[in-house]
């Protein structure tokens, strides 16, 4: 393992600043643009978690040995499971400022290796689990304005070890914890006299793939009755979570390829749109992951496979509901998949060969690809331009309020090893841009006057909207709202995105200035209370989005 180098980092200059890198664009695909905004963080971004604040938590596990930032002060930690160093004065997680293209450390005490977990409605992030010392803590992180902001560490939060678990926030603001590593049960956070303990859920005993699993970070879903949609390895069911009664279950995907970790598909709960009919309907999209013993194949044999270029979307409102099949441009393993304001998808990282674990991906996928699904079936795909650094096991991607993708991670090895390896980890931070950002379409993209970031709104009432363009508006426009994700291993957990319906659309007395008079969703199932990012969409092109807080 190459030794690492060390940026030490005083009090006196808490904030780490670097110079905006210059963008780096490919020109062989169909869009948008590639900007390096930091060479190194000093940590590989396995977990990232977006914030109302702008600012984004990042981190990745404890046991890797030393990263490449030290902590300030000359603060060390106590790390007895660290088979690299039993003290360890390097951090594991940084605050990213978007807006100033800044970063400062932070100090998370336990393993965060393969955690999960999800913002709850007053915007403070509750993540939980990991390994070894982490397994059942639960880790606090309250957004702020100075830069006094840090982790805070509950033991034994979690009744049981919580390795490659999934989280997501329900309507009555608690989280449930689902499955991970020889764990076939779900729990609650925080813990209530109601729900004290622990729930078998058998379906992730009947998706457990002997020797490989095939069913860890299962996919789920708030669907819009109340009911969590689930899925792992290759089948879904519909759980009255608060009952413990599987209501539906849904038919194997086609094929019968597993998708989830480590065969590591991606899978999105599509925009949800005509809000107030009386049968609002959802989509799930699951894209990519690896043919049935890939994982073995790797890590025995020495050999990858070919990943899935296949897609799977299934309406999982539908009283008959069938799987229909789609072929990407492009096989994909350990890809994510990003809800964009405009209700398009972005896939983007991973491999084309191989599974996810330790040095068992290939050939990395550098292009994104995008995803219409309003799109005539057979015209929904289109490649985008690609990036220069491979992003494979352990990246990750989020959405960010200015319309742009962050992007970071990619660590394939048991420690940090930059040399003498196939994919180096890396510790650099991208934007990728997609083709509404550019300079061409500025005439088309609404502003937001009001209401201001961080307003309050209500359910179920009437929403007035504010903003100038440019260029005259000929066509209604559309009003998003994006519930920001907490993404690690290929799945973006609580990602959602809702389409207002418009009751009215006028032009004011000033010639650039309109509003659009929106309906708020009418219930936490369809939109669980919490901070949302706000966007105008006009022509496919989004404004810069507003925080807003739903309760």
């Amino acid at each position: 393992m190459a030794k690492p180098t060390f940026s030490l980092l005083s009090s006196s200059s808490f904030f780490l600043t670097f110079s905006l890198l210059a963008c780096h664009v490919a020109s062989a695909a169909g869009g948008g643009r590639w900007q390096l905004l930091q060479s190194s963080i000093g940590i590989s971004a396995m977990h990232m978690q977006l914030l109302r604040n702008d600012r984004v938590v990042i981190f990745d596990r404890t046991d890797f040995g030393p990263s490449n930032i030290s902590l300030p002060a000359g603060k060390c930690i106590d790390s007895p499971d660290d088979p690299v160093s039993k003290v360890d004065c390097t951090a594991h997680s940084v605050e990213y400022d978007v807006t100033s293209n800044r970063f400062r450390t932070l100090t998370v005490q336990s393993d965060t290796w393969c955690s999960s977990g999800s913002v709850i409605p007053n915007g403070t992030l509750v993540q939980t689990g990991g390994d070894k010392d982490g397994e059942r803590r639960v880790r606090l992180f309250s957004p702020c304005g100075s830069n006094g902001c840090d982790w805070s560490e509950i033991d034994d939060g979690l009744a049981v070890r919580r390795w490659y678990a999934t989280n997501h926030i329900l309507p009555d603001g608690r989280q449930i914890i689902i499955g991970g590593r020889r764990q076939w049960n779900f729990e609650y956070y925080p813990k209530t006299a109601e729900a004290p303990n622990v729930y078998s859920l058998p379906f992730l005993v009947q998706t457990n793939d002997r020797g490989s699993e095939n069913n860890l970070y299962p996919n789920v879903f708030l669907n819009v009755d109340g009911n969590l949609f689930v899925f792992a390895n290759n089948r879904a069911i519909l759980l009255d979570y608060s009952k413990n009664i599987v209501i539906r279950t849904y038919p194997t995907v086609p094929g019968g390829d597993p998708r989830s970790y480590p065969s590591t598909g991606s899978a999105v709960l599509l925009p949800l749109k005509n809000l107030e009919a009386s049968n609002v309907e959802a989509e799930v999209l699951v894209c990519g992951g690896a043919p049935r013993g890939a994982f073995e194949q790797a890590l025995k044999e020495r050999t990858f496979v070919k990943a899935l270029d296949t897609c799977a979307r299934i309406k999982i409102t539908d009283q008959n509901p069938k799987w229909v099949m789609e072929t990407m441009p492009q096989a994909r393993v350990m890809g994510d998949m990003i809800l964009l304001p405009n209700g398009n998808v972005l896939l983007i990282n991973g491999g084309s060969s191989g599974t996810a674990g330790w040095e068992l991906g290939r050939e990395p996928v550098l292009s994104p690809d995008l995803y219409r699904p309003d799109n005539p079936f057979g015209s929904r795909f289109e490649t985008q331009n690609p990036n220069s650094i491979p992003r494979m096991y352990h990246s990750t991607a989020i959405l960010l309020r200015d319309g742009r993708v962050l992007v970071g991670g990619s660590n394939p090895h048991t420690y940090y090893n930059f040399t003498n390896v196939l994919f180096r980890t890396e510790l650099s931070l991208e934007a990728f841009s997609p083709s509404y950002l550019d300079s061409e379409s500025s005439n088309l993209r609404p502003k937001i006057i009001s209401p201001k970031s961080q307003s309050r709104i209500k359910y179920n009432t009437q929403l007035k909207l504010v903003f100038t363009i440019s260029e005259a508006v000929t066509n209604p426009v559309k009003v998003t709202m994006v519930y920001p994700s907490f993404n690690t291993h290929s799945f973006s957990m609580n990602q959602r995105l809702l389409i207002l319906d418009n009751v009215m659309f006028t032009r004011s007395g000033e010639s650039a200035t309109y509003e659009v008079e929106v309906k708020t969703p009418r219930s936490a199932n369809l939109a669980p209370s919490g901070y949302y990012m706000m966007f105008v969409v006009n022509q496919d092109i989004p404004s810069d989005g507003i925080w807003v807080h739903l309760l």
